[in-house]
């Protein structure tokens, strides 16, 4: 599997990542400590070098857990980024709860926003900790939404000395939404972000001015939710199936339906073509799917692997399933 620089750095991906959200019992959906191993040592076997985690994900599970299926591999043959932006507070008040974020896990910790430099030292600090790494290779501020102003004007400067100081390789921000990534992309020197489910076959949103300005600028985009949560994963969006974390209303499933009917006439299947989408855009260093188990890594990697022909990509357009300015 070729690799491709982040920006301006050091740091190289693989077309394929393995996103880490489910290993940290994710979307309220627990995952054993063998099956969290087993999927990361899948997707390594088969070909994937490039991990991405964070504290948020199972209150630090998914980077313990990450970290432990990675211990012996050789060091300088994967890449590993995780987030800052969130804290972990212990909460001993919360004895018996269950984590209220999505995770099945226990309420051992709170999490407090903080994008204060001394906040991204902390931060990164339990995360290395968590890996049992020296290093992660890519730092990226979490889900700023609501915290532009700290973010770029103090967690910001903070990941661009880390990366001066070589003490980490690359800086960026990743979020669920277009608009400020793009922000981050014109208006700092980041070389990375990562956009969840905002280019995928149903939501083409960032393919408008987002995906166009990080090639300008030299940004590498890390593709990430390409399922939307759910819906695009299987080739028959059955009722109950989720987009962006919710019920996918019937109107989405049946546009899911109708894209996954064209690409079976190509000989695709629906969640091939949903990361085929993403990973083609000039824009789109890697193409980041989470796994639960190792049958799910190696499907992921093997449906990745196979090729699709560019008239999928037209009919698409033909049927008005996707626009021409889509495709980059």
């Amino acid at each position: 599997m070729g690799t491709t620089r982040l920006g301006r750095s050091r740091v190289e991906v693989g077309a394929l990542g393995f996103g880490a959200v489910g290993i940290g019992n994710g979307m309220d959906r627990a995952v054993t400590e063998e099956a969290a191993h087993d999927a990361v040592r899948a997707a390594w076997d088969a070909g994937v070098r490039y991990f991405d985690t964070a504290p948020h994900y199972g209150l630090g599970l998914s980077e313990r857990r990450l970290g432990r299926a990675l211990a012996g591999l050789p060091r300088d043959r994967y890449t590993v980024s995780t987030k800052v932006g969130r804290l972990l507070e212990p909460s001993p008040n919360r004895s018996g709860e269950r984590d209220d974020h999505g995770f099945d896990v226990p309420a051992t910790h709170t999490r407090r926003w903080d994008f204060s430099a001394d906040g991204v030292l902390r931060s990164l600090e339990g995360s290395l900790e968590r890996l049992g790494l020296d290093r992660v290779d890519l730092v990226l501020l979490h889900d700023p939404d609501d915290h532009w102003e700290q973010a770029v004007g103090e967690a910001y400067p903070a990941l661009h000395e880390l990366r001066d100081q070589g003490v980490v390789g690359a800086i960026g921000a990743g979020m669920n939404q277009a608009g400020m990534l793009e922000r981050f992309a014109v208006e700092t020197d980041v070389d990375a972000v990562l956009l969840a489910g905002r280019y995928t076959l149903l939501d083409r949103s960032a393919a408008a001015t987002m995906l166009p300005a990080c090639r300008r600028a030299g940004v590498s985009v890390i593709a990430a939710g390409v399922f939307n949560s759910g819906v695009l994963a299987t080739d028959e969006p059955v009722e109950g199936a989720t987009y962006d974390y919710a019920a996918a209303s019937p109107e989405v499933r049946s546009r899911a339906a109708a894209i996954a009917g064209v690409a079976r006439r190509h000989g695709v299947s629906l969640p091939g073509a949903a990361m085929a989408f993403a990973a083609r855009h000039p824009a789109v260093a890697t193409v980041l799917v989470g796994a639960r188990s190792a049958e799910q890594a190696r499907r992921n990697a093997d449906l990745f692997a196979r090729p699709v022909p560019d008239a999928l990509w037209a009919d698409l357009v033909g049927e008005g399933l996707l626009g021409e300015e889509d495709l980059g």
